[in-house]
């Protein structure tokens, strides 16, 4: 990776790109490239206690945090969570975001999830593609000469096809700066998801307390998808990569599924994109 990269990764919700993606981002700043995450909703709709508006500003108020910690940069769209629809509108609002950051890779869900937003945003990334290099589709602002390779970030999710990685990469270097960005989100990592698993009541009240609970116990019960449950799930593609003993090792691990609708990963493009 010698020449400047620049990695894009959507999420439909604002914690969504720092769950599946944080490691993956955390290396390429350590390798000075640049990184933005754009969440394509508002974050509104997830809390239990707290309305649209004031759960709004805060998820943003907590992107920003995390843009800070991680070195990224990090827009929202404000669309309402929960409202999203792939429509021609947010088709050609994304194409417009895209083609403004130029990405060399854009990372983002496959659209096979259980969340209408998740599969929604994995359509418009899906749909805006090859219109990326389409000058006459969105006039307005100029065209790529060339489409991004484009990933699908790790999910359990077994119908109608379960995920197959191109790349698993070990993150367990950068763990510190993924629980770091994690912790920014503290609307969800400590009251939203808790709440949907019954495991508020086993939620510190410290800060300190909170990112070590975080950094153990606390994904384990909040995510069918840790790092490593990726870690253990793609052990052998791992070992592949780094060598029967160092992939035995690895931690925590983040894996892409290569899109066939963006370039292709040629073995030049991922010595590229994915040289940790």
């Amino acid at each position: 990776m010698s020449e400047t990269q620049h990695l894009l990764v959507i999420g439909a919700h604002p914690d969504d790109c720092s769950i599946k993606a944080g490691g993956i981002a955390a290396k390429y700043v350590d390798a000075g490239h640049d990184v933005t995450f754009l969440s394509v909703t508002d974050g509104s709709a997830g809390h239990h206690e707290m309305g649209r508006t004031k759960l709004a500003a805060r998820r943003r108020r907590e992107t920003e945090a995390v843009a800070e910690t991680l070195g990224i940069d990090y827009d929202v769209f404000n669309i309402p969570d929960g409202l999203l629809e792939a429509n021609l509108k947010n088709r050609e609002r994304l194409i417009r975001y895209i083609r403004r950051v130029d990405p060399d890779l854009v990372l983002g869900p496959r659209p096979n999830d259980y969340h209408p937003d998740h599969r929604y945003t994995a359509h418009l990334v899906r749909d805006a593609a090859y219109s990326l290099i389409v000058p006459n589709i969105v006039p307005d602002t100029p065209a790529l000469d060339s489409n991004p390779v484009i990933g699908y970030v790790a999910d359990h999710f077994q119908k109608p096809s379960p995920f197959e990685p191109d790349v698993v990469l070990d993150v367990t270097d950068v763990e510190d700066q993924k629980i770091d960005a994690l912790h920014c989100h503290e609307s969800q990592m400590y009251e939203w998801l808790p709440y949907t698993f019954g495991e508020l009541e086993n939620v510190p009240e410290g800060e300190d307390e909170r990112r070590e609970w975080l950094a153990n116990d606390g994904l384990g019960h909040l995510s069918a998808n840790t790092e490593t449950n990726v870690a253990d799930r793609f052990r052998e593609e791992l070992k592949a990569r780094y060598g029967e003993a160092a992939g035995e090792k690895v931690g925590h691990a983040e894996a892409v599924e290569i899109s066939e609708y963006g370039a292709p990963l040629t073995d030049e493009a991922e010595e590229r994109l994915f040289a940790f």
